[in-house]
Protein backbone atom coordinates (compact mmCIF):
# COMPACT_ATOMS: atom_id res chain seq x y z
CA UNK A 1 0.00 0.00 0.00
CA UNK A 2 2.80 2.25 0.91
CA UNK A 3 4.67 1.58 -2.26
CA UNK A 4 1.54 2.58 -4.81
CA UNK A 5 1.20 5.98 -2.51
CA UNK A 6 4.70 6.56 -3.33
CA UNK A 7 4.60 5.58 -6.88
CA UNK A 8 1.08 8.12 -7.31
CA UNK A 9 2.89 10.76 -5.51
CA UNK A 10 5.81 10.50 -8.12
CA UNK A 11 3.64 10.49 -10.94
CA UNK A 12 2.09 13.42 -9.96
CA UNK A 13 5.21 15.59 -9.62
CA UNK A 14 6.12 14.39 -12.79
CA UNK A 15 3.36 16.04 -14.13
CA UNK A 16 3.87 19.44 -12.22
CA UNK A 17 7.02 19.19 -13.00
CA UNK A 18 6.48 18.97 -16.59
CA UNK A 19 3.48 21.78 -16.45
CA UNK A 20 5.71 23.98 -14.68
CA UNK A 21 8.62 23.74 -17.03
CA UNK A 22 5.82 23.84 -20.23
CA UNK A 23 4.48 27.24 -18.68
CA UNK A 24 7.75 28.55 -18.46
CA UNK A 25 8.60 28.03 -21.81
CA UNK A 26 5.44 29.47 -23.25
CA UNK A 27 5.97 32.35 -21.21
CA UNK A 28 9.83 32.76 -22.40
CA UNK A 29 8.91 32.67 -25.81
CA UNK A 30 5.55 35.03 -25.30
CA UNK A 31 8.09 37.89 -24.17
CA UNK A 32 10.65 37.09 -27.03
CA UNK A 33 8.01 37.97 -29.11
CA UNK A 34 6.55 40.36 -27.58
CA UNK A 35 10.38 42.06 -27.76
CA UNK A 36 10.91 41.37 -31.28
CA UNK A 37 7.27 43.03 -32.13
CA UNK A 38 8.05 46.17 -30.43
CA UNK A 39 11.39 46.75 -31.90
CA UNK A 40 10.29 46.49 -35.47
CA UNK A 41 7.31 48.99 -37.26
CA UNK A 42 6.12 47.84 -40.05
CA UNK A 43 4.69 50.46 -43.14
CA UNK A 44 1.50 48.43 -43.98
CA UNK A 45 1.23 49.92 -47.48
CA UNK A 46 3.57 51.49 -50.15
CA UNK A 47 3.15 55.95 -50.04
CA UNK A 48 1.01 56.77 -52.72
CA UNK A 49 2.42 58.96 -55.33
CA UNK A 50 0.81 59.78 -58.25
CA UNK A 51 1.67 59.15 -62.05
CA UNK A 52 2.08 62.95 -62.78
CA UNK A 53 2.67 65.85 -60.53
CA UNK A 54 2.84 69.08 -60.79
CA UNK A 55 3.68 72.09 -58.52
CA UNK A 56 3.34 75.93 -58.90
CA UNK A 57 2.19 75.19 -62.61
CA UNK A 58 5.37 72.98 -63.53
CA UNK A 59 6.08 69.55 -64.29
CA UNK A 60 7.67 67.54 -61.50
CA UNK A 61 9.72 65.21 -63.53
CA UNK A 62 9.36 61.73 -61.35
CA UNK A 63 11.07 59.77 -64.49
CA UNK A 64 14.61 60.56 -62.67
CA UNK A 65 14.72 58.23 -59.87
CA UNK A 66 16.86 61.08 -57.48
CA UNK A 67 13.53 63.32 -58.10
CA UNK A 68 10.54 60.26 -57.13
CA UNK A 69 12.71 59.01 -54.10
CA UNK A 70 13.39 62.74 -52.99
CA UNK A 71 9.84 63.19 -53.01
CA UNK A 72 9.19 59.63 -51.32
CA UNK A 73 11.14 60.76 -48.86
CA UNK A 74 9.68 63.66 -47.68
CA UNK A 75 6.06 62.05 -48.11
CA UNK A 76 7.27 59.66 -45.86
CA UNK A 77 8.34 62.44 -42.80
CA UNK A 78 5.40 64.43 -43.24
CA UNK A 79 2.74 61.72 -43.73
CA UNK A 80 3.95 59.80 -40.16
CA UNK A 81 4.56 62.99 -38.37
CA UNK A 82 1.14 62.37 -37.52
CA UNK A 83 0.48 65.20 -34.76
CA UNK A 84 1.69 67.68 -36.82
CA UNK A 85 0.19 66.77 -39.93
CA UNK A 86 -3.81 66.63 -38.20
CA UNK A 87 -3.04 69.86 -36.47
CA UNK A 88 -2.10 71.28 -40.33
CA UNK A 89 -5.11 69.73 -41.80
CA UNK A 90 -7.46 71.06 -39.34
CA UNK A 91 -5.98 74.84 -39.39
CA UNK A 92 -6.00 74.96 -43.30
CA UNK A 93 -9.65 75.85 -43.59
CA UNK A 94 -8.83 78.64 -41.47
CA UNK A 95 -6.05 80.72 -43.24
CA UNK A 96 -6.14 78.90 -46.87
CA UNK A 97 -8.84 81.19 -48.44
CA UNK A 98 -6.79 84.33 -46.61
CA UNK A 99 -3.69 83.09 -48.41
CA UNK A 100 -5.15 82.27 -51.59
CA UNK A 101 -6.70 85.39 -52.26
CA UNK A 102 -3.76 87.21 -51.65
CA UNK A 103 -1.62 85.58 -53.71
CA UNK A 104 -4.21 85.27 -56.74
CA UNK A 105 -4.49 89.12 -56.42
CA UNK A 106 -0.47 89.35 -57.00
CA UNK A 107 -0.80 86.35 -59.65
CA UNK A 108 1.39 84.11 -57.82
CA UNK A 109 0.62 80.50 -58.53
CA UNK A 110 -1.34 79.03 -55.59
CA UNK A 111 0.98 76.51 -54.77
CA UNK A 112 2.91 78.98 -52.85
CA UNK A 113 0.82 78.70 -50.03
CA UNK A 114 1.91 75.49 -49.27
CA UNK A 115 5.38 76.84 -49.05
CA UNK A 116 3.94 78.53 -46.11
CA UNK A 117 3.32 75.52 -44.78
CA UNK A 118 6.72 74.23 -44.91
CA UNK A 119 8.32 77.16 -43.44
CA UNK A 120 6.39 77.27 -40.20
CA UNK A 121 3.42 74.63 -40.41
CA UNK A 122 0.27 77.69 -39.82
CA UNK A 123 1.92 78.26 -36.75
CA UNK A 124 2.86 82.02 -35.50
CA UNK A 125 6.69 81.38 -34.24
CA UNK A 126 9.94 82.72 -34.80
CA UNK A 127 13.39 80.61 -35.32
CA UNK A 128 16.24 80.66 -34.09
CA UNK A 129 17.71 83.12 -36.66
CA UNK A 130 15.05 85.39 -36.10
CA UNK A 131 12.81 84.53 -38.89
CA UNK A 132 8.79 85.45 -38.06
CA UNK A 133 5.61 84.93 -38.70
CA UNK A 134 3.61 82.25 -41.29
CA UNK A 135 6.29 82.96 -44.26
CA UNK A 136 9.03 83.14 -41.51
CA UNK A 137 10.66 85.97 -43.19
CA UNK A 138 14.00 87.54 -41.20
CA UNK A 139 13.92 91.33 -39.96
CA UNK A 140 15.78 92.91 -42.94
CA UNK A 141 13.49 91.39 -45.57
CA UNK A 142 10.30 92.76 -43.94
CA UNK A 143 12.47 96.36 -44.16
CA UNK A 144 13.33 96.01 -47.84
CA UNK A 145 9.92 95.13 -48.45
CA UNK A 146 8.33 97.76 -46.55
CA UNK A 147 6.82 96.31 -43.85
CA UNK A 148 7.29 97.75 -39.77
CA UNK A 149 9.84 96.01 -37.32
CA UNK A 150 9.95 97.66 -33.95
CA UNK A 151 9.45 96.44 -30.47
CA UNK A 152 5.54 97.82 -30.49
CA UNK A 153 4.77 96.24 -34.25
CA UNK A 154 6.46 93.20 -36.00
CA UNK A 155 4.15 93.20 -39.37
CA UNK A 156 5.94 90.17 -39.88
CA UNK A 157 3.19 88.35 -37.94
CA UNK A 158 0.42 89.89 -39.62
CA UNK A 159 -0.69 87.45 -42.26
CA UNK A 160 -1.66 89.92 -44.58
CA UNK A 161 1.15 92.35 -44.54
CA UNK A 162 3.48 89.12 -44.67
CA UNK A 163 1.94 87.42 -47.42
CA UNK A 164 1.87 90.46 -49.29
CA UNK A 165 6.01 90.96 -48.75
CA UNK A 166 5.99 86.75 -50.03
CA UNK A 167 4.45 87.76 -52.91
CA UNK A 168 6.78 90.61 -54.07
CA UNK A 169 9.90 88.34 -52.94
CA UNK A 170 8.46 85.25 -55.74
CA UNK A 171 8.17 88.41 -58.30
CA UNK A 172 11.69 89.06 -57.93
CA UNK A 173 12.80 85.65 -57.84
CA UNK A 174 10.30 84.83 -60.97
CA UNK A 175 12.39 88.00 -63.06
CA UNK A 176 15.95 86.28 -62.02
CA UNK A 177 15.22 82.58 -62.74
CA UNK A 178 12.18 82.13 -65.33
CA UNK A 179 11.13 79.87 -63.08
CA UNK A 180 8.82 79.38 -60.11
CA UNK A 181 10.28 75.95 -59.00
CA UNK A 182 13.40 77.77 -58.55
CA UNK A 183 12.00 80.94 -57.17
CA UNK A 184 10.76 78.85 -54.51
CA UNK A 185 14.23 77.54 -53.32
CA UNK A 186 16.07 80.74 -53.48
CA UNK A 187 13.44 81.62 -51.00
CA UNK A 188 15.36 79.37 -48.39
CA UNK A 189 18.74 79.32 -50.02
CA UNK A 190 18.37 83.32 -51.13
CA UNK A 191 18.35 84.97 -54.80
CA UNK A 192 21.98 85.05 -54.77
CA UNK A 193 23.37 82.17 -53.40
CA UNK A 194 20.62 80.04 -56.00
CA UNK A 195 21.88 82.20 -58.81
CA UNK A 196 25.14 81.36 -58.01
CA UNK A 197 25.14 77.97 -57.48
CA UNK A 198 22.91 77.92 -60.99
CA UNK A 199 25.33 80.16 -62.72
CA UNK A 200 28.37 77.73 -61.77
CA UNK A 201 26.26 74.79 -62.49
CA UNK A 202 24.84 76.24 -66.11
CA UNK A 203 21.46 75.02 -65.25
CA UNK A 204 18.03 76.63 -65.20
CA UNK A 205 15.95 73.95 -63.43
CA UNK A 206 15.47 73.32 -59.94
CA UNK A 207 15.88 69.50 -60.48
CA UNK A 208 19.08 69.70 -62.24
CA UNK A 209 20.73 71.51 -59.21
CA UNK A 210 22.92 70.67 -56.80
CA UNK A 211 22.78 72.00 -53.72
CA UNK A 212 22.91 72.28 -49.81
CA UNK A 213 20.88 69.11 -47.98
CA UNK A 214 18.67 71.55 -46.59
CA UNK A 215 17.75 73.46 -49.60
CA UNK A 216 17.64 70.20 -51.68
CA UNK A 217 14.60 68.97 -49.64
CA UNK A 218 13.23 72.37 -49.05
CA UNK A 219 10.91 71.91 -52.25
CA UNK A 220 10.27 68.42 -52.26
CA UNK A 221 8.67 69.35 -48.43
CA UNK A 222 6.64 71.88 -50.29
CA UNK A 223 5.15 69.51 -52.64
CA UNK A 224 4.72 66.65 -50.67
CA UNK A 225 2.77 69.06 -48.26
CA UNK A 226 0.64 70.05 -51.14
CA UNK A 227 0.34 65.98 -51.79
CA UNK A 228 -0.75 65.25 -48.42
CA UNK A 229 -3.16 68.17 -47.66
CA UNK A 230 -5.19 67.72 -51.04
CA UNK A 231 -4.97 64.08 -51.12
CA UNK A 232 -5.50 63.25 -47.33
CA UNK A 233 -7.15 60.12 -47.67
CA UNK A 234 -4.29 58.26 -49.78
CA UNK A 235 -1.97 59.02 -46.75
CA UNK A 236 -3.97 57.85 -43.82
CA UNK A 237 -6.31 60.88 -42.75
CA UNK A 238 -9.57 60.16 -42.91
CA UNK A 239 -12.28 62.02 -41.31
CA UNK A 240 -10.17 64.98 -39.99
CA UNK A 241 -12.79 67.60 -38.46
CA UNK A 242 -11.44 71.01 -39.50
CA UNK A 243 -11.28 73.77 -36.89
CA UNK A 244 -14.15 76.29 -38.05
CA UNK A 245 -14.03 79.87 -39.10
CA UNK A 246 -13.99 82.54 -37.06
CA UNK A 247 -16.60 84.96 -37.63
CA UNK A 248 -14.21 88.47 -37.03
CA UNK A 249 -14.41 92.05 -37.10
CA UNK A 250 -11.93 94.46 -38.50
CA UNK A 251 -11.72 97.98 -36.91
CA UNK A 252 -9.52 100.64 -38.57
CA UNK A 253 -7.30 103.08 -36.46
CA UNK A 254 -5.44 105.69 -37.37
CA UNK A 255 -4.62 106.79 -33.88
CA UNK A 256 -2.30 105.90 -30.94
CA UNK A 257 -3.99 103.32 -28.46
CA UNK A 258 -2.72 103.79 -24.95
CA UNK A 259 -4.35 100.81 -23.47
CA UNK A 260 -5.05 97.49 -25.55
CA UNK A 261 -6.29 95.93 -23.21
CA UNK A 262 -9.04 98.43 -22.25
CA UNK A 263 -9.28 99.21 -26.07
CA UNK A 264 -10.34 95.02 -26.52
CA UNK A 265 -13.05 95.36 -23.52
CA UNK A 266 -14.24 98.73 -25.20
CA UNK A 267 -14.78 96.62 -29.00
CA UNK A 268 -16.37 93.46 -26.69
CA UNK A 269 -13.74 91.66 -26.53
CA UNK A 270 -10.62 91.12 -24.42
CA UNK A 271 -6.68 91.48 -24.35
CA UNK A 272 -6.52 87.49 -24.47
CA UNK A 273 -8.08 87.35 -27.96
CA UNK A 274 -6.95 91.08 -28.96
CA UNK A 275 -3.56 89.28 -28.60
CA UNK A 276 -3.92 86.32 -30.42
CA UNK A 277 -5.74 87.55 -33.21
CA UNK A 278 -3.00 90.22 -33.66
CA UNK A 279 -0.17 88.79 -33.27
CA UNK A 280 1.83 91.88 -34.59
CA UNK A 281 1.34 94.39 -31.93
CA UNK A 282 3.99 93.23 -29.62
CA UNK A 283 3.32 95.67 -26.44
CA UNK A 284 0.62 96.74 -24.60
CA UNK A 285 0.04 99.73 -26.52
CA UNK A 286 0.20 100.70 -30.31
CA UNK A 287 2.38 104.04 -30.78
CA UNK A 288 1.11 106.24 -33.97
CA UNK A 289 3.03 109.12 -34.36
CA UNK A 290 2.83 109.23 -38.25
CA UNK A 291 -1.39 108.94 -38.27
CA UNK A 292 -0.92 105.25 -40.09
CA UNK A 293 -3.96 103.48 -40.56
CA UNK A 294 -3.80 99.77 -38.72
CA UNK A 295 -6.50 97.00 -39.36
CA UNK A 296 -7.30 95.28 -35.90
CA UNK A 297 -9.21 91.61 -35.74
CA UNK A 298 -11.14 91.50 -33.03
CA UNK A 299 -13.97 88.64 -32.36
CA UNK A 300 -17.40 89.41 -30.14
CA UNK A 301 -17.13 87.40 -26.71
CA UNK A 302 -20.17 85.72 -28.11
CA UNK A 303 -18.09 84.32 -30.73
CA UNK A 304 -16.00 82.26 -29.25
CA UNK A 305 -18.53 80.14 -28.04
CA UNK A 306 -18.44 76.81 -30.19
CA UNK A 307 -21.65 76.43 -32.28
Amino acid sequence: MNKRYISYIAVILGIISILIFTTSAITSDTKETEQKDSSVFVVSRQIYIPESVTLFGERVPLEYFEVRESLERELLVNTFYQSQTTQILKYKHRYFPAIDSILAANDIPADFKYLAVAESGLRINISPKGAAGFWQIIESTAKQYGIKVTNEIDQRYDLEKSTEVACKYFKNAYKKFGNWTMAAASYNLGIGGTAKQAGYQEITSFYDLYTNSETSRYVFRILAFKLILENPEQYGYIGIEPYPTIKQKVIVVDTAISDLSAFARSQGSNYKMLKSLNPWLRDKFLPNPDSTSYKITLIEESERKIK
